[in-house]
Formats: C-alpha cells, structure tokens, sequence
C-alpha cells in the first residue's frame, strides 16, 4: 500500500482498534494522513482517500452529517470509532512524554488516509 518495506506486526489476533491504530501510525509517518474539517472533506471531495474515520462523540451533527454524505457519494469506506481524544491520540495530535505515555491529547473528529 505505502511501500515494499514489511511493517513489524504484533503475533497474535489483533481487534479492530489496534489494527486501526497499526494503520494510523504508518500513514503518519508516510505522510498521507488528513486530520481535521477542511483537510479530511478536501481529501474526500477529490476522492484521494482511501479510509476515512469519524469520531462518535463529534458534538457538531452537521460535521458528522458531512463527512458522511462525503463518504456515500464518493463509496469511501466509514469507519466510527467512540472517542475523539483516542483518535486524536492515535492519530499523532499529542505529546509523549519520557515512559511513552501521550500527554496533552488534542481530541480528533475525522481522520482521512489518502
């Protein structure tokens, strides 16, 4: 998808969040990742994406009513996940601090892989 490079996967099965997560990390650092409004509905409007993410607990109806009709018109798939401030996290929108724990979460509606 990205590159001929084999990335290191945990053993074992692995749950949607974590495959997710697996996922998010690799398009950071391959630089195709949109997070945010305007970046994500661009990406979607010019069909460059190939994932699109979208936080349940997004508190604006017309932002999630949006990026779904986005996804719809243009047969993008939709992933929900529960939490903005997990997907902002996972999306690389914090800070790690000295143990490797994220500090000062930025909270993440909608995330776009192009």
């Amino acid at each position: 998808l990205f590159s001929d490079e084999v990335p290191v996967v945990p053993s074992g099965a692995m749950d949607i969040n974590t495959a997710l997560q697996e996922v998010l990390k690799m398009a950071l650092t391959h630089g195709s990742l949109s997070h945010g409004l305007h970046e994500s509905a661009k990406a979607l409007d010019k069909r460059q994406a190939l994932l699109c993410i979208l936080a349940e607990n997004c508190d604006e109806p017309s932002y999630k009513k949006l990026v779904q009709a986005l996804c719809n018109e243009h047969q993008i798939p939709l992933i929900k996940v529960d939490n903005n401030k997990k997907l902002g996290e996972w999306a690389g929108l914090c800070k790690i601090d000295n143990t490797g724990k994220a500090r000062k979460v930025v909270g993440c509606s909608c995330v776009v892989i192009k």
